[in-house]
């Protein structure tokens, strides 16, 4: 199977106004090819009824969808930075993400031409030579440049490591009364505050830069919600303290004068005029990576733009946090906050109603013909 040239072709369709751009033909199945005549949703089964392939197998929806999606995500987390409000959008917050336009001379003959290069996603705040070369230590399959696979991964990888129905209730169909929908709110607020983080990057000795950036940004943020609603301003005081606490420094003078810096992944160095990746929640002083080394601790995935889940000293995609923690159906793909669900000699978790054969409706316990 020739993945690449198939994902490249489904790249250009998407671009073009293919699945959920709001124009075209559905995008085809990655795995079926020609087979499927294009995605069409389940009613609760994250899947295709046409083949049968998981919903991220035809990486639907488009870049304004993906920013609304990760926008409400970061909203109310330490990264809020990264957001700005949607005009006229009720207090939704949309992604800043941030594209890179490089474009190099090329002399041909006697006339020079250029050759633009538009990355859909880069790290924000830095200058290009620093961001190319983070670029650059990436597999050149995991680049995000436009119109690529790399481009059409990074979107595959947002669906599954950053799936909205772990974060928005509005987006489950599985939630069936008040106390699981406020069981589900709890736990989105608990981790937004405690776990979530987005991946910085600078330069080896540069984590007392960041961290003092860090310091200055809540501080910021703190004053802007105390003038716009007093009433709330010890509230959001104690959220501010409590945000700059994460990266508070240990031995930062030490740290910074240190002539070798080891990657927290791999334990091999990191050299002081490469790029490297900081996390915030695990201390700037304490770890630091090389960007293909930032990969969650249980799939090994590259973590999509740099969103991490930190927990017990580890680094996780947002799927594989959120299910240590609560039990994922096996059907739905949603995560199960209902007392009573089922748990199959495999350690499966199932919702009792999606414990059946998604196209007939039997009982997995009993053959059926699918």
């Amino acid at each position: 199977m020739d993945m690449n040239s198939d994902m490249e072709k489904m790249s250009i369709k998407q671009t073009a106004g293919g699945a959920g751009g709001g124009g075209g033909r559905a995008a085809i199945c990655l795995i079926c090819k020609e087979s499927c005549s294009g995605f069409q949703p389940h009613t609760w089964r994250k899947a295709c009824t046409v083949c049968g392939c998981s919903t991220v197998d035809h990486a639907p929806g488009n870049d304004l969808e993906d920013d609304q999606r990760i926008g409400r995500l970061l909203a109310d987390s330490p990264c809020s930075h990264l957001t700005a409000k949607i005009k006229g959008g009720g207090g939704l917050r949309m992604y800043k993400r941030n594209r890179m336009i490089v474009t190099n001379p090329v002399v041909s003959r006697k006339d020079p031409t250029f050759n633009t290069t538009t990355y859909d996603w880069a790290p924000a705040g830095l200058n290009q030579k620093l961001a190319m070369q983070y670029m650059e230590l990436l597999p050149e399959s995991q680049r995000p440049v436009s119109g690529t696979v790399g481009a059409l991964e990074r979107r595959r990888q947002l669906l599954i490591q950053l799936p909205a129905y772990d974060q928005d209730p509005m987006k489950c169909q599985s939630l069936a009364s008040e106390e699981e929908i406020s069981s589900m709110l709890l736990f989105v607020k608990q981790y937004k505050q405690e776990v979530l983080g987005v991946g910085e990057v600078a330069l080896p000795g540069e984590g007392e830069a960041l961290r003092e950036a860090a310091i200055q940004r809540t501080a910021k943020e703190v004053k802007e919600d105390s003038s716009s609603n007093k009433k709330d301003a010890p509230q959001h005081q104690g959220h501010g303290s409590s945000n700059s606490s994460v990266a508070s420094p240990t031995n930062g003078t030490e740290y910074n004068n240190k002539t070798e810096y080891h990657c927290t992944g791999c334990q091999g160095e990191v050299t002081k005029d490469s790029a490297a990746v900081y996390a915030e929640r695990a201390g700037y002083h304490a770890a630091l990576w090389h960007p293909k080394c930032f990969v969650c601790s249980e799939c090994s995935q590259m973590l999509v733009d740099l969103v991490y889940f930190w927990s017990n000293q580890k680094l996780f995609c947002g799927r594989h946090y959120c299910q240590r923690q609560w039990p994922r159906c096996s059907g739905c793909d949603e995560l199960i906050f209902c007392q009573s669900f089922l748990t199959a000699k495999d350690g499966q978790a199932w919702h009792p109603h999606h414990y059946c054969c998604w196209k007939c409706g039997q009982t997995l316990d009993t053959p059926c013909q699918h």
